[in-house]
């Protein structure tokens, strides 16, 4: 018996060394500093372009702070004072990163240090875009979720499906089941599925006085533009006027447009309707960058549009200012 309890009391000697020696989980620490006394910073996690509170922290005699342990690096944001606030963006790794944000300077200025994918992420946001190679910054960088991030959100609506396919290649295996590519993989399949002499996917959507459509109660009468847009996007407020005076010149010519608006709110849709003059069918989800007709269309970024013909199949494109005019001379007498 004495034997046996001198056995167990060994065994249980050696579980408790082990479980003490046992690799600590690896984990991040933000330690943040602010020019604000009080108040509230909000940890939000980013998917498909937008951000959602997964945590918060009360600011205290200018300070706050975050721990917790992450599977992967990942793209966070923190926002201040109010979790619908634009947050500052921040690549978080399990490590120590020490935060500054000044609300006060012109830039409101915002510094990280301890997190080399923030760091390569700053690095591309100086470099020259006019010069700057995707590809090349893979190569140099392929294991940085950065990258990914970068090719996904900044490149996706520029490059062609095999483009996107090329540069996929670049990046670690490491990568490959992170949201950013696996969306870029099945971008690949919609925008063949959406290309020049394709016909047009059927969708249905809703109007903003609560009517349900599909895209083809409204397409094969004549040219049909497909505008996707939003209320809060500045680039496309900025071209409505475009739209407008396209549509007027050429409405009793065979020329619809049919807008589908990525919007949050019904009332900022309609109000912006009103004041931009857009007297065409107009339809939404009010999903923002969930929306359906966009995921199915491949819209990535907007303004973007597509130009159907009288069967429904896509003749062009992603047509800004004279451009949509000049095509609509091609097809309209």
């Amino acid at each position: 018996m004495k034997t046996n309890l001198l056995t167990i009391v060994a065994l249980s000697a050696l579980i408790f060394s082990a479980c003490n020696n046992a690799p600590a989980k690896p984990s991040f620490s933000i330690h943040g500093s602010i020019n604000e006394t009080s108040g509230t910073v909000y940890l939000q996690k980013f998917n498909n372009k937008m951000f959602f509170t997964i945590d918060s922290s009360k600011i205290e005699n200018g300070a706050f702070s975050f721990k917790g342990s992450l599977k992967q690096p990942d793209l966070y944001g923190l926002a201040v004072d109010d979790p619908d606030n634009n947050p500052y963006y921040i690549f978080l790794e399990n490590s120590h990163i020490t935060v500054n944000i000044n609300t006060d300077s012109e830039d409101e200025e915002f510094t990280v240090t301890g997190s080399k994918n923030q760091d390569l992420f700053v690095a591309y946001q100086k470099a020259d875009q006019r010069t700057f190679k995707i590809d090349s910054f893979i190569k140099a960088n392929p294991t940085s979720v950065a990258a990914a991030y970068i090719l996904y959100r900044n490149y996706s609506y520029r490059l062609s499906p095999e483009e996107i396919e090329a540069d996929i290649a670049l990046l670690d295996t490491s990568l490959l089941k992170t949201p950013y590519v696996e969306t870029l993989k099945e971008l690949i399949i919609t925008l063949n599925q959406v290309a020049i002499g394709k016909k047009a996917p059927d969708f249905t959507t809703t109007s903003p006085t609560g009517e349900e459509f599909t895209l083809y109660d409204k397409a094969g009468k004549g040219y049909l533009l497909i505008d996707f847009w939003a209320a809060w996007c500045g680039p496309c407020r900025r071209e409505n006027p475009n739209v407008v005076a396209t549509y007027l010149k050429y409405k009793d010519k065979g020329f619809d447009v049919l807008g589908i608006s990525l919007d949050k709110t019904k009332d900022a849709w309609i109000g912006a309707i009103e004041q931009d003059g857009l007297f065409w069918s107009q339809g939404s989800d009010l999903r923002y960058w969930d929306s359906q007709p966009a995921k199915l269309y491949g819209v990535r970024a907007i303004p973007a549009n597509f130009l159907l013909d009288s069967d429904g199949v896509i003749v062009a494109k992603n047509l800004r200012g004279e451009d949509l005019e000049n095509e609509l001379k091609k097809h309209l007498k």
